[in-house]
């Protein structure tokens, strides 16, 4: 049995709604990946004091706003019926979304990229915690690292525009970059981007009242 620091409380509960959301989602859980879900939601608000993980303390608000935020992009992610696939997570933070897609997609090579060292180290502790054996994280600027992936996600960028640039480099030849974010970007959000064919679907986050989507971007 999981041990939970921060939200024993609620571990039940949040059990529950996973299991209760999985076909609004379009995913299905087994019971280790739930257990990995809140076990990693615990660190989370656990290390957040010391390693200023995240804004949100409160365990409700943050199962809703980071793990069922970042599961409902899960079941829409590019090259979803295959294996293999890698994925690169560019200012992933505290390991959000690239954790959770790495507990989700167990057949997917993830990597989870920030500057911030802190964060990288959190996320070591997950994958160490949580045997996840499909995560790289990495402590860098996106500047100084090398790769290529299928897959590139972003869920920090505030500009479309720079997380392509950024981005662009590092995508494979029929690669496609996946950005999360809220409200549905306007026609100047895709200005300088004439050289990509451009997809938005609106995302249904259960609990939340705000908007979200996803924008997929491919040469």
């Amino acid at each position: 049995m999981m041990t939970y620091h921060k939200i024993s409380a609620y571990a039940d509960g949040f059990a529950g709604d996973l299991e209760r959301f999985a076909n609004e989602l379009n995913l299905t859980f087994t019971d280790v990946q739930i257990g990995q879900l809140l076990k990693y939601l615990d660190g989370l608000l656990l290390w957040t004091k010391a390693y200023n993980l995240t804004a949100i303390t409160a365990p409700k608000e943050a199962f809703v706003k980071h793990i069922l935020d970042c599961l409902a992009i899960i079941a829409y992610l590019p090259f979803n019926d295959q294996s293999s696939v890698s994925l690169l997570d560019i200012g992933t933070g505290a390991g959000l979304p690239s954790v959770i897609i790495a507990i989700m997609r167990p057949d997917w090579q993830i990597t989870a990229l920030d500057s911030n060292g802190k964060k990288v180290r959190f996320i070591r502790q997950m994958v160490s915690e949580l045997n996840l054996n499909n995560v790289t994280p990495v402590a860098s600027r996106i500047e100084d690292f090398d790769g290529a992936f299928d897959v590139i996600t972003s869920r920090a960028f505030a500009s479309l525009d720079d997380f392509v640039n950024l981005a662009k480099l590092y995508l494979k030849v029929d690669g496609v970059l996946y950005a999360m974010k809220g409200k549905s970007p306007s026609v100047d959000d895709f200005a300088n981007l004439d050289d990509w064919r451009i997809d938005v679907k609106a995302i249904c986050v259960p609990n939340l009242m705000e908007e979200r989507c996803v924008v997929y971007l491919k040469k």
